[in-house]
């Protein structure tokens, strides 16, 4: 990530990065430091309410253990699925 990154987005980045779990932390981590950058003010917004959650039900909610909640089966989300962080 070449851009320099306003304060919210550096905020973002290192709540995605240290989340406690280390599988959310390789998952959520590498995709807030993929994407942060390039996200719009709106999927901000919604990434940041995901961070919000607990490690434990987002990553329940990846693996399919447990529907998704509405309030979060957004396009964050799908992309959040559709990371590949090995890849």
């Amino acid at each position: 990530m070449t851009a320099v990154l306003d304060e919210r987005r550096k905020r973002i980045l290192y709540r995605g990065n240290h989340r406690g779990m280390k599988e959310a932390d390789v998952m959520l981590g590498g995709f807030v430091t993929a994407h942060v950058a390039t996200l719009s003010d709106e999927q901000l917004d919604r990434l940041e309410a995901l961070l919000d959650e607990l490690d434990v039900d987002i990553m329940d909610w990846v693996i399919g253990k447990k529907p998704v909640p509405a309030a979060y089966d957004t396009d964050i989300f799908t992309m959040i699925l559709a990371y590949k962080p090995y890849e």
